[in-house]
């Protein structure tokens, strides 16, 4: 589709708007973040495959359930908030409350997101093992050595994210390998970095502070025992 073509004559008649008053960018990201919304019109809070309890004692019950119940749904709710004042500023052609709304859509749509793919990155201790052959052994040994080295390397990372934000493994389209990143606050990987999200992890306070206080390299080393390790190489295979 052509920039001019972004803003369809339909929508344009319905908003009032002209070209020279809503940029392209602009116009494909309303349009981006309005069509994100699914069928029902709202986006909700994800179900978990597990129980609260499921990931102890590397994460505790108390934690998860504060984690998903109360702070994603914040996301969730905030999101849908957001997305209804998007709508109402393009009706109007309001373009100074549409770029006003971009913060809120960024922080409020990643939460969401990060959220949704962290939780599909965890599972039961013991049920899921890093496979000793296949596509993901084969990505990590050749951007890491091995499985050991992947996790200091990717793990110091992670720690080291500057007050809150996520550690990642992303896959690198254009070369074809993972690589480790680190994104700030909610900010979407993809969107932030150009990497297709394989494996995140959480490192704002609320994700570990129940269970260990403010010592982030605890909380980053027990997670490797509730990876999610078959779900990270689906999305690794999916992706190329």
């Amino acid at each position: 589709m052509s920039a001019k073509n972004i803003i369809t004559p339909a929508l344009r008649a319905a908003v009032h708007l002209h070209s020279s008053k809503l940029t392209t960018s602009l116009s494909k990201s309303a349009a981006a973040y309005l069509s994100s919304a699914p069928a029902g019109g709202k986006h909700t809070l994800p179900d978990l495959p597990y129980d609260y309890a499921a990931l102890e004692p590397s994460i505790s019950a108390e934690t998860m359930e504060i984690h998903h119940s109360k702070h994603h749904n914040t996301y969730v709710t905030n999101l849908n908030v957001s997305l209804e004042k998007l709508d109402d500023a393009v009706s109007k052609g309001d373009v100074s409350s549409i770029i006003g709304l971009q913060g809120a859509l960024k922080f409020n749509g990643g939460g969401h997101l990060n959220h949704t793919l962290f939780w599909e990155n965890l599972c039961p201790k013991g049920s899921s093992e890093f496979p000793t052959s296949g596509p993901l052994k084969d990505a990590v040994d050749a951007r890491f050595g091995d499985f050991e080295s992947m996790k200091k390397e990717f793990g110091a990372m992670t720690v080291g994210v500057q007050g809150s934000g996520w550690g990642w493994l992303g896959l690198n389209a254009k070369t074809g390998l993972i690589e480790p990143a680190t994104c700030a606050n909610q900010d979407p990987l993809q969107a932030t970095a150009g990497l297709v999200p394989l494996l995140g992890i959480d490192v704002w306070e609320h994700a570990y502070y129940v269970d260990y206080r403010n010592v982030r390299p605890s909380y980053v080393n027990a997670i490797w025992d509730v990876i999610n390790w078959s779900k990270v190489e689906e999305r690794l295979t999916a992706a190329k």
